[in-house]
């Protein structure tokens, strides 16, 4: 039986508005990823399950994992299927299988990301493609637990071109309205840092500083939406767009070929 999944604010909803922010940036890595893909498609990470709708109808098999069940009805996605499994390995998945791999947002969480790199590329096919997202470490705002570690763009890049080449290194960037938002958030996460006199967000451990950064990470979106209500609630995935990755992108979005 599949685990539940905590509830985190690593976990974004597409449910609560003060999400928002960045359930629209995650939906629109999937919507730009159905754009790329077709045939069998692996992906690594469901979360909450809101990708499978937008890719399933895009290729002829679609499989996701994730160590948690999302409760969504695969009955209802023919072309789906959900298995739960902790990666890396990729356990009973055979060599060669998939002509894509996507996984959003997972990288970043997982101990050991080269093992999690040279298992996605023994599942893909001659010439299949991995398509990968993690946040931008230069745009952070503070420590996250959750997280083993971040990367840059020229981090990711090198880490990615160990197994993969070919890569396409673009980032998600946001417009008025969205760095708008990432100013008044800026301003409210430094407002609870002021509260860290011990500096605890830089030497205890991930494992200890996870509840509370939750607790805060939660209380910071819900306070930015009573007094951002409308700015919160309007942003849309159209708010956010591609280009060449730098510094200054919320999120690397990379694509990159099996060699």
């Amino acid at each position: 039986m599949a685990n539940k999944p905590i509830q985190s604010a690593e976990r974004v909803s597409q449910l609560d508005v003060s999400d928002n922010y960045v359930y629209q940036r995650s939906i629109l890595a999937y919507h730009r990823a159905a754009e790329l893909v077709e045939g069998d498609v692996l992906e690594i990470g469901t979360g909450s399950g809101y990708g499978v709708s937008v890719i399933s109808p895009k290729v002829t098999s679609f499989l996701t994992i994730d160590k948690y069940e999302c409760g969504i009805d695969f009955q209802e996605h023919p072309h789906a299927e959900f298995r739960c499994m902790r990666i890396p390995p990729l356990s009973g998945i055979a060599s060669n299988s998939f002509d894509y791999v996507i996984t959003f947002q997972v990288i970043e969480h997982i101990k050991k990301d080269f093992d999690f790199l040279k298992e996605i590329r023994r599942v893909l096919r001659p010439g299949g493609k991995l398509i990968i997202s993690t946040p931008n470490k230069r745009m952070s705002l503070t420590r996250n637990p959750w997280h083993v570690r971040e990367y840059t763009v020229d981090e990711f890049k090198n880490l990615i071109g160990n197994y993969f080449h070919n890569i396409v290194a673009e980032g998600v960037y946001g417009n008025e309205k969205v760095m708008e938002y990432y100013a008044k958030n800026c301003r409210s996460v430094e407002r609870f840092k002021r509260l860290d006199i011990l500096r605890m967000e830089y030497w205890m451990p991930r494992c200890l500083l996870k509840i509370p950064y939750d607790m805060l990470n939660r209380l910071n979106r819900r306070r930015l939406l009573v007094d951002n209500r409308k700015l919160t609630s309007t942003i849309t995935m159209n708010d956010y767009y591609f280009k060449e990755a730098d510094d200054r992108c919320f999120d690397l979005f990379f694509i990159a070929e099996k060699h």
